[in-house]
């Protein structure tokens, strides 16, 4: 089917009876556009690869754009084991530390400007934040609509009458509408500044791919569509997941292939797995990454329990997609832990006990809304490795370290490409500080740094030493071994309850790894199934072997 084809098919899907033929016009202009500029090469994915999840002003100097700032931080301490940067929203916005952006073309003038972005594209691979599914109440498009401007009128979802929304499924319990000045109201997903956009009105859905594109042209190797699940609403569903929104991302990738790019797009819902995973489509026609956002709770619970049985399970559920897409794993975000994606994995008490444990270590428990009324726990909001600690039995700062290693040990060796975000990275704690000033439960994991202060704690903090040299060689021997390649092959093990392991192989360069980690707080016995070279202490094991609390080990064969 040539591409002409491809866009008026997705885009009858899209719009049904309100297609027209203009609109299949109005985007292969668009994308013809861009064909006259100029791209960069961007090569495929790898076992080098390993993002670093940040906001774009977490380091300060004095007098100096922030991107720089943390460029040059990057560029100094992690250059050799960090290939891709995942920058935040990085334009100016009004609330939410950048997820209600006022202008997605602009970079918000703390951070610096385009050019900083050209040069922190020349030494790593970047990936934008697309927060296409609402924007700022403060946006000139927002404004516009309530002033009743002919250009943006439509670009928002007034209250209708008869449009039934009793089915609506969001991760908040605010008003679904808000009221604005000149008695004009809007559907807000999220909050009453984050206004959802109307991508039912056809300008609204090529400014938005416009906006993708000069993404991608402007060093976003990777685009982050976030809370894309909610973009398309129908009366009477429950406005998530529906046909349109899948046709949508299908429709961008078409474009971007269409120009060939190797720009991936990384969707995030933050969902129950089998949600979660259509977002891949057939494997080759949708996302090229979808958050794997199953893995942080099950990895917590895991070494909480220190029983590997549901993270075994559930990891038996995980195949190859396709040789073009694949899992994008984390274990902390700017976000919290996700509980919806244990659904169905983990049973309520177990789900109870996780929150319980988040609140006794100083976190936060935040709740979503059910169409039945009721609310249920969507997130725990606390610094991962203070997560991981069970405090009458990880006393010591050795073992506390251990642990947090041994959780981001399964996050380098599962199917996908990893992604560490930054106070993982620097074996933070809890901000309360942050948590307290602000009243927001997300702020207790997002804490910025002034550059000098930071770096003389990376000298004199142990536990920051210690996480940031342990996780900076994990990714090291991760980069070293194409086993781990994105699209290698992955065979889940079971030796044992208290042990998750598996075995990757590439069947390209016949390098296979055999991973075992030990979730529990005692020494177990564990029966290898092939013997070689521990790619961790350098050491030759085979046959039975003895793990210590929390010990992992790469196997080479």
């Amino acid at each position: 089917m040539s591409f002409p084809e491809k866009v008026e098919n997705l885009l009858k899907t899209i719009y049904g009876e309100d297609f027209s033929p203009e609109y299949k016009n109005e985007i292969l202009d668009l994308v013809e556009a861009w064909k006259q500029k100029e791209w960069n090469e961007t090569a495929p994915l790898s076992e080098k690869n390993v993002y670093l999840i940040t906001y774009g002003d977490i380091i300060k100097e004095e007098g100096q754009p922030t991107l720089k700032t943390l460029n040059k931080f990057i560029n100094e301490f992690a250059k050799n084991e960090i290939t891709d940067v995942h920058l935040l929203p990085m334009f100016p916005y009004t609330s939410d530390d950048g997820f209600s952006v006022v202008d997605y073309r602009e970079i918000h003038p703390n951070l610096g400007n385009w050019s900083d972005i050209a040069r922190f594209s020349n030494d790593y691979r970047l990936m934008f934040d697309f927060v296409a599914n609402h924007m700022s109440k403060s946006s000139k498009w927002f404004q516009g609509y309530l002033k009743g401007e002919p250009e943006y009128a439509n670009y928002f979802i007034p209250r209708e009458e008869g449009f039934d929304a009793s089915n609506v499924v969001r991760p908040r319990t605010s008003p679904l509408f808000h009221e604005y000045e000149g008695g004009k109201n809007a559907w807000t997903t999220f909050s009453e500044d984050q206004v959802d956009v109307n991508f039912k009105h056809f300008p609204a859905l090529k400014e938005m791919t416009d906006i993708l594109l000069e993404y991608a042209n402007r060093g976003g190797t990777s685009i982050r569509l976030d809370a894309i699940g909610f973009m398309w609403k129908e009366s009477g569903t429950t406005c998530i997941h529906l046909p349109q929104t899948h046709a949508i991302i299908q429709l961008w990738r078409e474009i971007l292939e269409e120009l060939e790019l190797n720009t991936l797009l990384i969707t995030e819902t933050n969902v129950p797995h089998k949600e979660n995973i259509s977002y891949f489509g057939n494997g080759e026609n949708e996302a090229h990454m979808v958050y794997q956002f199953s893995l942080p709770p099950l990895v917590l619970h895991t070494l909480t329990t220190h029983d590997a049985s549901k993270l075994t399970g559930w990891a038996k559920t995980i195949e190859k997609v396709s040789d073009s897409a694949t899992y994008f794993n984390f274990l902390a975000s700017h976000d919290g832990i996700g509980m919806r994606p244990t659904e169905g994995i983990l049973t309520e008490e177990e789900r109870t006990a996780l929150a319980e444990k988040v609140q006794k270590n100083g976190g936060r428990v935040s709740y979503k809304s059910n169409p039945d009324g009721t609310e249920s726990p969507y997130e725990l909001n606390i610094n991962y490795m203070d997560a991981l600690i069970n405090k009458d039995e990880d006393v010591s700062e050795d073992v506390q370290v251990q642990k947090m290693l041994a959780a981001h040990s399964v996050l380098f060796s599962v199917m996908g490409v990893p992604a560490v975000y930054y106070h993982s990275l620097l074996g933070s704690e809890n901000d309360y500080e942050g948590l307290e000033s602000s009243g927001i439960n997300r702020r207790i994991n997002r804490e910025k740094f002034d550059y000098e202060d930071l770096v003389g704690q990376l000298e004199t903090s142990t536990r920051r030493q210690k996480v940031f040299t342990g996780l900076k060689k994990l990714i090291r021997t991760r980069q070293g071994e194409s086993a781990f390649n994105p699209f290698a092959a992955q065979l889940i093990l079971e030796l044992g309850e208290q042990v998750f392991a598996l075995v990757r192989r590439n069947e390209e360069t016949g390098e296979t790894v055999l991973f075992v980690v030990n979730a529990a707080y005692d020494t177990v016995e564990v029966e290898l199934p092939f013997g070689g070279q521990d790619l961790w202490s350098g050491e030759t094991v085979e046959g039975s072997v003895e793990l210590a609390p929390y010990q992992f080990m790469w196997i080479k064969q």
